[in-house]
């Protein structure tokens, strides 16, 4: 056995491992039980110290995964039945489905035609009396500009909480996205910069919504503060029959130990891990030059993208008579691994279409229900346009070699589909 786990350990610690930082040190620490430093020092609260650190920021909250995190931030913002909450259309299902979890209702806005997250422009047109949140995204890892938001919230005394779930140590006007807004949350998924395989973080400076957030994913525990996780219920306390132990309607979003224990090894080399993808859309970048029918995301002024993946808008069709599929094809055909198309927008998912949640999850006889979910394609046409158009090209790559093989397959490609350009 003591062979067997020699062998396995130096395969994880291999210079392309995914966990070869800490984390196996830290596991097998994890897992002595006779560690009293487990006890009096707990791994999740290591993490979030961590990472509030890394944030320069008061308040980190861990949890069970970067959707957890979003419903907690809006139930302590406070979002209730008919309220209304702002966000991109194009962004996963999981802002409309945190949205409905707390009897509210998804408010989209268009794409920006050239960075592809929310358009900063159309916002305010879609605030009313119910709205209390806006929610922009960082799509890709690029930053939305954050500084008109942030003046419009002030305005209709809104709040902001930034999903970063893709944009871990972008910056916004010189600022980590994440500490601009009330309130950010963060994925750890697996395909995210840093991983704990599954979960997600909370952050804020501000104690009272860091509160909310804490008890919200801890089963609504009276001790619970801001800084206050689980572990520090006394077991005295858990044993007096006297003991009140919860005050707030909650759920259970904590997230295990051991992923704490991951995510921060994880952490220790975060930099290190945005700095390849980086290095990796750079590559890219480099193969497009001079191409005018392949057009890669634009970065904001004042910005830089954390490139969680490296995504183009794709004018092949109207340009060449190439279509998004013929493209893929022949991408994979010269040595690529593939890319990611873009999200389905999400009044189109089938979810949204057939919304089952009425009668469940809404009342289907409330006016702000009907209303709310009455869709049409002429509310977002930037994003119905680029929506099909979007390539998402892989930057995670551990082995620069394997990057590189997808540089070459696209420029194989392009190349490929520039000889019939004179024939068209």
């Amino acid at each position: 056995m003591d062979r067997e786990i020699q062998e396995l350990a130096e395969k994880i610690n291999n210079p392309l491992g995914k966990f070869n930082n800490n984390e196996l040190k830290y596991v097998l620490e994890y897992l002595d039980s006779e560690n009293s430093e487990n006890d009096s020092n707990p791994w999740t609260a290591r993490f979030e110290d961590a990472f509030a650190e890394k944030y320069g920021v008061k308040y980190a909250i861990a949890h069970n995964s970067g959707t957890s995190t979003l419903h907690s931030c809006l139930h302590a913002a406070g979002v209730g039945a008919g309220d209304e909450v702002i966000g991109p259309i194009q962004t996963g299902i999981w802002f409309a489905f945190v949205c409905l979890q707390q009897n509210a209702v998804p408010v989209y806005v268009d794409s920006d035609p050239d960075t592809f997250n929310m358009d900063i422009n159309k916002i305010e047109e879609k605030i009313t009396e119910r709205t209390k949140v806006i929610m922009p995204n960082h799509l890709h890892g690029t930053p939305t500009e954050m500084a008109k938001i942030m003046a419009l919230a002030d305005k209709y005394n809104l709040l902001v909480i930034e999903d970063c779930a893709q944009s871990f140590l972008a910056k916004c006007d010189g600022k980590l996205t994440g500490t601009i807004g009330d309130m950010a949350s963060f994925s750890f998924e697996t395909k995210k910069h840093i991983t704990t395989g599954q979960g997600g973080m909370v952050i804020t400076n501000d104690e009272k919504l860091a509160t909310e957030v804490r008890k919200h994913a801890g089963l609504g525990y009276t001790t619970l503060t801001a800084k206050q996780g689980m572990t520090s219920l006394m077991p005295h306390q858990f044993q007096n029959p006297n003991f009140k132990r919860h005050d707030t309607l909650a759920y259970n979003y904590r997230m295990p130990e051991i992923c704490a224990v991951l995510g921060l090894a994880q952490l220790e080399v975060l930099d290190s891990k945005v700095q390849r993808r980086i290095e990796i859309a750079k590559m890219f970048e480099e193969a497009l030059r001079g191409i005018d029918w392949i057009v890669p995301q634009k970065i904001p002024a004042n910005s830089t993208s954390a490139y969680w993946t490296y995504t183009v808008k794709y004018l092949g069709e109207e340009k060449l008579g190439v279509t998004w599929e013929q493209f893929y094809k022949r991408y994979n055909e010269n040595g690529g691994d593939g890319f990611f198309g873009g999200l389905a927008l999400q009044h189109k998912e089938t979810v949204m279409e057939k919304k089952p949640f009425f009668g469940t999850y809404t009342p289907s006889d409330y006016p702000a229900f009907t209303k709310g979910f009455d869709y049409s394609e002429e509310q977002w046409p930037v994003a119905e346009k680029i929506q099909p158009l979007l390539m998402q090209f892989k930057t995670g790559y551990r082995d620069m070699k394997k990057a590189q093989n997808a540089v070459v397959a696209l420029s194989k490609t392009i190349k490929d589909f520039e000889k019939t350009r004179g024939d068209i």
